[in-house]
This record gives structure tokens, sequence and C-alpha cells, in this order.
């Protein structure tokens, strides 16, 4: 038995180191965002503008299940302390960088970091507190991601536009080194020695080589090479030979990084489902209602946010509440059930939008898909949390943070491809004859839509005799925009649908009472 006694003091310091690190962590998936247009214009290398999106998320997503694992052998505390040392470290120096090279370089190490607090945080509160009052305290730390999406950008445009962009990630340090303090004073050392210290070297490579080239083709497919390029397919056929493989290797290893045993108990895989699919959902509302917004219905940035935010603050709000229910009634299948289904709601209204579609109702219904997201992410963490036993907290909870990012990983690349398709057949019946090749390849890109001094500027080169066809093209631009964002939530519809049918399978496990080895 491993039963970890903390008094309220030390709940109190390790409950706020761990929201800090998860703020951190969280905040740096949308702060730089705003800051990327400076960073560009200094450093250069626009061709490479995702890129540092693109690496953190990667190292963010290999690191998750690898140190999760890693804190079931060594223990949480040390774990955790050298992530935030990781992300406090490559913040400086991404902060430092003089090159997009540079700075990819440290986004990467900083993701590394940044996956190992955001696994850590959420192992961190299933083994300090016994099931039956997990849920409070998972929905305080779940909170974290709406908070990061509600004031990242606000927080990323002034430090950017007051001090310097490299403030967004200097900022970082002061926090992270109070949070690195309270963890030290707080958060006890815990080692389960039912585990053998055999890292499972061979089942680590084999991950990362399945993992890399699975996200690079993700990422790049369909924007820099077409899905059906050599490049992208060979990246998927080598992604697939490197799964066929991780099998064996992990059935074999001693400590498995992912160990297929875990697929055996119907929770794990119904949670991972659900999970991998509502997320993706979830991030659909967070890229595509602000793009409907701006670019359909012509709202400025802030118009934009003043829409969009209180999606988040759903997802925050409900990720609080969902906790503190499943703490009272100790009951979840049926919370994770109306969640989905919320979530589904919303996002059928969501693919009801048009031109028309009042401000009003498109906050509603962002807002119905916000809830409905936050709501259910406490419940599948909690209910695997709880089929399994402590020594295996870390892999189990971890994985269930590997299934989010994924789902949101694949889930931009489908609707990316979705978007774009749609957009390339709208404009194909479109009639362009009489139109310049570089104001409808300017028209074809969804963001220039958001852009009104681009698009001031780009009619500025409209000849006077054919400005009013264009104006009528603008127009007809953002219709076609407007139906290829339905479409994406019409696929979106059936994402959620999956996850929704699927939670109907999760089976309801009586909570322990007290923490078990």
């Amino acid at each position: 038995m491993h039963e970890v006694e903390l008094s309220k003091g030390n709940i109190v310091l390790t409950m706020i180191s761990l929201m800090i690190s998860l703020l951190l962590a969280a905040l740096d998936s949308t702060i730089v965002g705003t800051a990327m247009p400076k960073i560009i214009g200094d450093l250069q290398g626009m061709e490479h503008y995702s890129w540092p999106f693109t690496a953190y998320m990667l190292c963010s997503t290999v690191a998750i299940l690898i140190f999760g694992k890693l804190s079931d052998m060594y223990g949480r505390k040390p774990i955790f302390v050298s992530g935030i040392v990781v992300f406090l470290i490559s913040s400086a120096l991404c902060g430092m960088s003089q090159s997009m090279a540079q700075l990819i370089l440290f986004r990467g190490l900083q993701g590394i970091g940044g996956g190992i607090i955001i696994s850590n945080v959420f192992i961190i509160v299933a083994e300090l507190f016994p099931p039956v009052k997990r849920g409070k305290y998972i929905g305080f730390v779940t909170s974290m991601w709406g908070l990061a999406s509600v004031i990242g950008p606000a927080i990323g445009g002034v430090i950017t536009d007051t001090l310097n962009w490299r403030w967004v990630f200097y900022v970082n340090i002061p926090l992270g080194i109070l949070a690195l303090a309270l963890v030290g004073i707080g958060l006890p050392y815990v080692r389960h020695r039912d585990t053998e210290e055999v890292i499972d070297v061979k089942g680590i490579i084999a991950f990362v080589a399945l993992i890399v080239p699975l996200f690079l083709a993700l990422t790049a497919g369909g924007d820099r090479y077409p899905w059906l390029s050599p490049q992208i397919l060979g990246l998927l056929a080598f992604s697939l030979v490197m799964a066929l493989l991780l099998v064996p290797i992990e059935r074999k290893a001693v400590e498995p990084i992912f160990p297929p045993s875990l697929f055996t108990k119907s929770v794990f895989n119904v949670s991972a489902v659900a999970m991998f699919f509502s997320n993706a959902v979830m991030f659909c509302g967070i890229i595509y209602v602000p793009l409907f917004v701006q670019a359909v219905m012509g709202k400025s940035a802030t118009g934009s946010g003043g829409i969009t935010t209180p999606m988040m603050v759903g997802v925050a709000a409900a990720a609080l509440l969902s906790g503190q229910t499943i703490s009272r009634t100790r009951k979840y299948k049926v919370l994770g059930i109306f969640s989905l289904f919320l979530t589904l709601v919303g996002t059928v209204l969501l693919s009801t939008m048009n031109s028309k579609t009042p401000a009003s109702h498109v906050l509603l219904y962002s807002l119905l898909l916000g809830v409905g997201s936050g709501g259910s992410i406490p419940v599948f963490n909690i209910a695997v949390q709880n089929v399994f036993p402590n020594r295996q907290l870390g892999i189990v909870t971890s994985s269930m943070q590997f299934f989010r990012n994924m789902g949101a990983t694949v889930g931009a690349a489908l609707f990316g491809y979705v978007l774009k398709a749609n957009m390339t057949k709208g404009f194909a019946s479109l009639d362009l004859a009489n139109v310049p090749q570089r104001a409808v390849e300017v028209l074809k890109n969804p963001r220039a839509l958001t852009d009104e001094a681009a698009m001031n500027a780009l009619r500025s080169h409209v000849p006077p005799q054919v400005l009013p066809m264009f104006d009528d093209l603008i127009g007809k631009a953002r219709a076609v925009l407007a139906h290829s964002i339905e479409m994406v939530f019409i696929v979106s519809i059936a994402a959620i649908a999956v996850a929704l049918v699927t939670s109907f399978a999760l089976k309801e496990v009586p909570f322990r009472r007290r923490q078990d080895g």
C-alpha cells in the first residue's frame, strides 16, 4: 500500500505549484502565436512559420508518454522537477534565439519540458488523492487549459507590444521558479518499489520512430506536400512499420514504455477513444470558430475574442464543476455521456452557421461545445486511474494525455484537408476569368479574409474597371469559406458521435476509498 498523507498547508502549496506549472505549459501553446509575426520579422524565415509550434507539439507528445512511465519507475517528484527545470532553461534559450533554426530547436526542448509537466501534473494529483476525492482536484488543474486559452493571446499581445517578443519566453522564468520552490516544499517524494529500474530503450526508440514521422506527415500533408506525394506516403509507411514492430517489443519488455496490457481493460479503451475524438472536436472549435467570426462575419480580432472567449471559459468552468460533481456523487459515466452529448449539440449547431447567423447564436453554440468538452476531461482521466494500481498511474494517466494530443493533431490535419478540399471545389465553381490571378490566389487563403489591411492593399492593385467584380468576388469567397467551415463541422459531428456512442460502453467501477499499490 502507498498512502500519501498531506497536511492542508502542503495540499495548498502542492496544488498551487501544479496549477502554475500546467498553466505555463498550456500558455506556451497559445501565447507564442500572438508574438510570431514579430518573431518572423526579427529572425526572418517565414517559410518556417509553423515549425516552432510543430516542434513544441511533437516533442511534447513524445515526452508525455515516455516520462509518464519513467515517473512510475523513479518517483513523481524528481521527474516533475526535471520537467520544470528543462522548461525554464529552454524558455531562456528561446528568448535568446538569434535565428529561426535556434528557436525551433529550443522550442522542441521546451516541448519536452512541457510534456513532462503536463503528464505529471495529472499523475501527481492521482498519486496524492484517493479516487473518491480526486475529482475536484483534477477539475482544478484541468481548468488551467481553459484559462490559458483565454488569457494567452492577450498576454502575448501585451508583452510583444510593450516589451519585446523575447519576454514571451522570459516571463516563464519567475513563475517557473515559484512553482519549483513550492514543489520542493510541499510535494512529498513517493516511489513504488514494485517497479524495476529497467528502461525500455528499444521501446522508446520504436515509439519515437513511430510518432515522429506520423506527426510530420500529419503536419506537412496537404500543406507542404500533397497527401499522396512520395514524401507523405513514405512517412506514413515508415510509421506503420514501426507500429507493427513496437507491439512485440513491448510484449517482451520488463517495464514497457507503452504496455499492451493496458488495452485489456475496457475502461482504458473506451476512455482512449473518447479522449481522442472529443479533443479533436474541441480543437476544431478553437481553430474554426474564430476563423468563421473574422473571415465570414467580418468581425475584428477583438470582436472575435468576445465571441470565442466564453467557449474557453466554459471549458475551464465545466472542468471544475465536473470534478466537483464526481467527488460528490462518486459516479462518472452519466456525466461523461452528458458532457459528450452537449459537445455533439454544440457541434451540430455550429454546422448550421452561415454569413447571416447572429453573433449571439455563434457565442451560444461555441459555449455549448466548450462546456461539453471541458466537462468530459476529468471523467475519463478519473475512470482510467480508478481501475489501475498506483504503480501504473504514471503510464495510464500519461496515455490519456497522449491520446488527447494525438486527437488534436490528427483532427487538425483532417479538418484542414476538409477545409482546403471544399475551398478548392468552391472556387472552381466561380467565374474568375476577369480577376487577376494574384488576387485569386490570395482569396483562396482563408486567413487572408481575416486581414482587413491586406484586403485593402489588394483592392488598391485591382484595376478600377474590375473593382466592382472584385468586391463581388470577395463576397463569394466568404460564402465559399462559410460552406467549407460548415463541412468541417459536419465531419466533426461524426467524430464526436463516435466518442458519444463509445462512452455508453464505459463501465462504472466503484471508487476505492484509499490508494493502493
